[in-house]
This record gives C-alpha cells, structure tokens and sequence, in this order.
C-alpha cells in the first residue's frame, strides 16, 4: 500500500510555490533604458567673411613672404660659403666666413616667427572668443608653420656641410 502523505505533502508544496507573496516589478522597459545615449548632432558652424580678419591675414601673409624670401637668399649664400669651406680647418678664413653666414641665416630665420605668432595670437582669441575656425587664418597658419619647418631643416643641412 502506498502512503496517502506522500501525494499530500507534493500537491502542498507545489501549491506554496504558485501563490503571489507581494508586488512584484514590471518587467516593461524603464524610462532610463527607452532613451538613447547617441551623441546629438550638432551644426558645424561656419565663419562669416570678416574683411577686418582678412586684411590683417593678408598683411602677416607678406611679413611671412618677405621673410621667407630674406631666408632663402641668406641661406643660399651661407650655403655657398659651407660648401667652399669644406675640408678647410676651425678657425681659417673659410671657415669663420661660413659661420658668420651661418650666424646671419638664424637672424633671418628668427624673422618670420614674428608673423606666425602674430596669426597664432588671432586664432587664439577667434577660439577664446568662441568664434569658429576661419579657414584663411588657418590656411595661412599651417603655411607659415611649414616655412619655419622648412628653414629649420634648411639650417641643419647648411651645418651639416660644416661639421
């Protein structure tokens, strides 16, 4: 004979399993997890032509240029000196009129570090004013940049034929 307390004691514990106890959390999606996270799209803004800007721009874009060209001539003919003094010995006549070019070229290379800092100084108050970028000025900016660049490898080079 089976036990009648056996059926009786599953059939009660299957029953306490079933019955709800309390308030219990919606499974629906929260309000925190239905918004989206996405970075919003801004506009880009865009420069208005500002011809005060742009004159100054134009102005330091010569200063650039004249420097530029003052360079070039300055360390053509230091160059020519360093390649005449070549093999000569420290402290012949040779030598010392090459250094004395090579001393000439970083006066006129330290020239158009002036106008660069002058267009850097506009970008810089464009950018603390919350302006946008103006593209000139940067154009103009990224050009100088890469004239000093230039020169500065133009100097090495000039060494280069001393050492």
């Amino acid at each position: 004979m089976r036990s009648p307390v056996l059926p009786l004691v599953v059939l009660l514990l299957a029953s306490g399993c079933a019955k709800e106890r309390g308030e219990f959390p919606s499974l629906l999606p929260r309000a925190i997890e239905q918004r989206s996270d996405v970075e919003p799209e801004r506009p880009v803004p865009v420069a208005t032509a500002d011809p005060a800007l742009d004159a100054q721009i134009a102005k330091l874009t010569s200063a650039v240029d004249a420097a530029d060209t003052a360079f070039r001539k300055a360390a053509d003919r230091a160059a020519q000196l360093a390649r005449a003094a070549r093999g000569s010995a420290q402290g012949s006549e040779r030598w010392l009129d090459a250094q004395t070019a090579l001393a000439e070229v970083d006066v006129a290379r330290s020239e158009i570090q002036q106008p660069i800092a002058e267009l850097e100084r506009l970008a810089i108050d464009r950018a603390a004013a919350g302006e946008p970028a103006y593209p000139a000025l940067d154009a103009a900016l990224q050009s100088g940049r890469a004239r000093a660049d230039a020169q500065v490898q133009r100097v090495r080079t000039i060494e280069a034929l001393l050492a």
